[in-house]
Formats: structure tokens, sequence, C-alpha cells
């Protein structure tokens, strides 16, 4: 416009704390860290690193839970990163009932709990365990199976972060192909982990035919907060599998977390879906799958992989493949969307 005094400045308000910017917001649209009523279930103080994606989805998820439950919550903690780094003794970020007992052991002593609830008639009281990729999906995995066939009345979720972050960076059974780790070198013929190892857990707790497993990221909290609350209005065993990256094991810029959790979705790599009783029932479209090269080239993990003297596009195209495979399978691509 020529006249420039008939034009007004736009402004950007922050949208997802309690801040002003949220009074332009429904109350529907805004997130449980944007009300004064949130938990803060874990409090400042904590000794995560910068930039960590765990330390961001369990504050959500556990402020949802209590959000759900009127408060009635207890948490039950499997060693890791998330136990470390809130609770160096003899200081504790949480402000909930929390235990921590074995690497292991956190859906068995989770189940536990919930029984004791249940034999005292406070079946009000609703328990929460928790692990990264390393206490569920290897070390706990014979008690969260166990916890699943007995269908113990626990909502167990996840944090991946892929590796053992909190020992030294070593290979999990979560670790993704070609990845860089202290157990895995970026050495040899095949650098970084193997090709065809690990395990889904998702699908392993579907076939359980528990009545909830999910998936969600900390790029869409929004779709985080909704899956915890639903998993807490129901009763049984139920899973939520959380990708929560980790600038330290990724090798990736403390302020790059919530973009490589989207690249992770929108490539196909990690697809967002719920499933009841072992059917798929929803899944998160996205419109176009971005080259799973986009998202592996900012983390250090991958570095091997874009040598410029000679990149490896026989371990990219494997990758490529996963991603392509479970956009079919899990039909994510929306209508008139456009693939890779």
């Amino acid at each position: 416009m020529s006249d420039t005094s008939a034009t007004q400045r736009v402004k950007f308000y922050q949208t997802g704390t309690h801040t002003v910017g949220n009074r332009l917001l429904d109350e529907a649209d805004r997130t449980v860290q944007a009300s004064m009523e949130r938990a803060n279930a874990i409090t400042s103080g904590h000794r995560a690193c910068q930039g960590c994606g765990e330390a961001l989805g369990a504050r959500y998820a556990l402020d949802s839970a209590m959000r759900a439950t009127e408060g009635k919550l207890v948490a039950v903690n499997a060693t890791g990163c998330l136990e470390v780094f809130t609770t160096p003794y003899p200081e504790t970020s949480w402000q909930i009932p929390w235990l921590h007992s074995l690497f292991g052991n956190a859906p068995a002593v989770a189940a536990g709990v919930a029984a004791a609830f249940r034999v005292k008639g406070r079946e009000d009281v609703r328990v929460v365990a928790q692990g990264g990729d390393g206490g569920t999906a290897d070390i706990g995995f014979g008690c969260l199976s166990g916890m699943f066939e007995r269908n113990d009345d626990v909502l167990y979720i996840c944090y991946d972060n892929e590796a053992y972050m909190n020992t030294g960076v070593q290979r999990s059974s979560a670790t993704p192909p070609a990845a860089r780790t202290a157990t895995t070198p970026a050495v040899g013929d095949a650098p970084g982990n193997v090709f065809g190892t690990g395990k889904n857990l998702p699908l392993i707790a579907m076939a359980h035919n528990i009545p909830y497993v999910a998936t969600a990221s900390v790029a869409n909290l929004h779709d985080l907060e909704a899956k915890v609350e639903k998993a807490m209005g129901m009763r049984g065993a139920r899973y939520i599998h959380v990708m929560v990256p980790c600038p330290l094991g990724w090798g990736s810029a403390s302020d790059a977390t919530i973009n490589l959790a989207r690249m992770a979705v929108e490539s196909g790599l990690f697809p967002l879906f719920e499933a009841e009783h072992g059917a798929v029932t929803k899944t998160n479209k996205i419109r176009h799958q971005i080259p799973v090269a986009d998202y592996l080239r900012p983390q250090l993990r991958f570095a091997h992989l874009f040598k410029k003297d000679r990149e490896n596009t026989e371990s990219l195209q494997r990758i490529q493949r996963m991603a392509d495979a479970n956009i079919k399978r899990f039909d994510l691509l929306e209508d008139g969307g456009s693939a890779q």
C-alpha cells in the first residue's frame, strides 16, 4: 500500500506457555502447560541436557495424566536418563508420588502399586510407569510383556531416544540401522548399527491385544496430550511410545529437537497412530513425505553416510525403503499428498 499510515504492524504472540498470547486462543486449543492449573509434575531444577526431548515429553505426558486423574496419580520410573536427571540425591524435581526401583522392573512395580490400591479400595488412584528405550525394549522387556499379558491397570510410557544415553550412548534394540553409537562405531564396510536388528515395541504391544497402544512425538504436543488423556480414560494395560530426540547422543543441535522429531514423522520413519485391542484405529496423516536424508543429515550419528568422497547411497536407500514401507503399511499420506 502506498499510504503507510493505513498499515498495521502484525504482532506475534507466544502461545505455548502461560503467557498473554494464550488469550488469543480458545481454551480447547491451549496445551496443558498453558494453564495455571498445570501440575508441574516435573518442576524446574532438573539436570537434563539442553534441548532434551525426554524432559519435554515427560513434562507434558505427566501433567496431562494428572489433569485426567484430577491429581490422583502415582508414577513409577525405570532407571535411565529421566530417573537420573530428576533425582540427584538428595534432591528431586518430582512433585507427585514417584517411585524408582531397578532398571528392568518398572512395569512389575507399577502393576504391584495398582494392585495395592485396588485392594485398598482406591481404584480412583491411577498408575503410570515410564522408562527409556533401554529399560523398556531390552532390560525391562520381560516385565513389560508380563504386564501386558496380565492386562494390569497401568499406562506405560516409553520415551524413545534410540540408545542408552545415560550410560554413554550404547546401542539398544531401538537404535536405528546405520546409526553410530559407542558399541556400533562408524567403521568397516557396514558402518554403524546393523540392518535387520531391533524391535518395534508398539507392534509388539499390539500383539498382546491390550486395550490401547499409541505412538506420539514431542513435535506434536497436543497429540501427545490427547493420547495420554485418552489412555487414562481406559482401564487395563496401555502403552504409549514417544519419540524424544537426544542432542547429546544424536549429535544434533540443542535447538533442533522439535524439528528433528517432526522430520522423523514426515519422513515416515516414525508413524503416529493409535490402536485398540490389536487393531489400528487412527493414523496421523502427513501431507508430504520428506526424504529420509533430510532427517538424517543434521545428526552426527549418521555423518558417515554423507561423506563428500563417497556418500553411502546403499544404506540411505535401505532406510528410505523402510520409511516407504511405513507410509504404505499405515496409509500415512493424506489424499492428494505426495510421496518421496
